[in-house]
């Protein structure tokens, strides 16, 4: 059997990782074509993959099982207008723009199109990713499986049942990986305060990080008994989560999350049609 054929409208970093990621998985690169404005976004990505490329947005759809639309979510309106007469009625659309509601999806493609919103996140650039996904009504459980293979190829993906979780997945994995990356960039500053120098202080951060994440990931316990487990009695560790519960960490983070939830939620009114 055929692998389906997959058009990526816009061709920027994430469809980069995507691509990347599907080929490295075994996807055909004979199953893969790229749209972009310019021909120079074009040229770069057919010498780094070896797939098919063009400026025609008709063209590509016409030929696709499946449509990833990744152009910025400010230019999805006037794309996904214009493509409306070519897109083929069975095509699965995938969006991977943030704050473009379903209902401004279907409203743009018409036609009853099956549509997929997703929201992966930067990490999937190395195949590394955590994206959520939420289908319409016309997406078929064969529709749903084939996302799955295509969101494996660049880390993990959970559907979600309603809509408005997508939200909480913006505010958990969307942006998640700057809040690690300020933690880290914190803790790079105080190391070299404390006397390491700037490329130790990084580097014990970064391992820190990694290991600590890989740790979770294996182990059979949640993380709250993860972190017990490495605070003893009295010790330095004990110290400092005491430090950050007496600044209220939690409530901190509780804070900006919904903060996140709240400027999703502002994006999408001000997108939708």
């Amino acid at each position: 059997m055929n692998q389906p054929t997959i058009a990526f409208i816009g061709a920027g970093n994430m469809a980069s990782g995507i691509i990347g990621g599907l080929i490295q998985n075994g996807w055909p690169t004979e199953r893969l074509i790229a749209t972009a404005r310019t021909e120079a976004t074009l040229s770069a990505i057919k010498d780094q993959f070896a797939i098919e490329t063009t400026t025609d947005n008709h063209q590509a759809v016409q030929q696709a099982d499946i449509i990833m639309l990744c152009v910025k979510p400010q230019m999805m309106k006037a794309v996904l207008s214009d493509l409306r007469s070519s897109i083929p009625a069975v095509s699965l659309l995938i969006s991977v723009a943030a704050g473009i509601t379903m209902s401004s999806l279907e409203a743009w493609a018409g036609n009853d199109q099956a549509i997929v919103r997703s929201m992966p996140n930067t990490p999937s650039l190395l195949q590394c990713g955590a994206a959520g996904l939420f289908a319409n009504t016309a997406v078929t459980p064969e529709q749903k499986a084939l996302v799955d293979r295509v969101f494996s190829a660049i880390g993990i993906a959970e559907w979600v049942k309603e809509e408005s979780l997508i939200d909480a997945v913006i505010a958990v994995s969307g942006s998640g990986p700057a809040y690690y990356f300020l933690f880290m960039e914190v803790m790079e500053q105080v190391g070299t305060q404390l006397g390491l120098d700037q490329e130790t202080a990084k580097r014990l951060t970064q391992q820190t990080a990694f290991g600590a994440a890989k740790m979770a990931q294996a182990s059979d316990v949640d993380t709250a008994e993860l972190k017990r487990r490495v605070m003893s009695p009295n010790g330095t560790t004990e110290q400092a989560i005491n430090t950050f519960m007496d600044g209220d960490l939690p409530a901190l983070i509780e804070k900006a999350m919904n903060a996140a939830v709240k400027r999703s939620i502002e994006m999408a009114e001000a997108l939708k049609d």
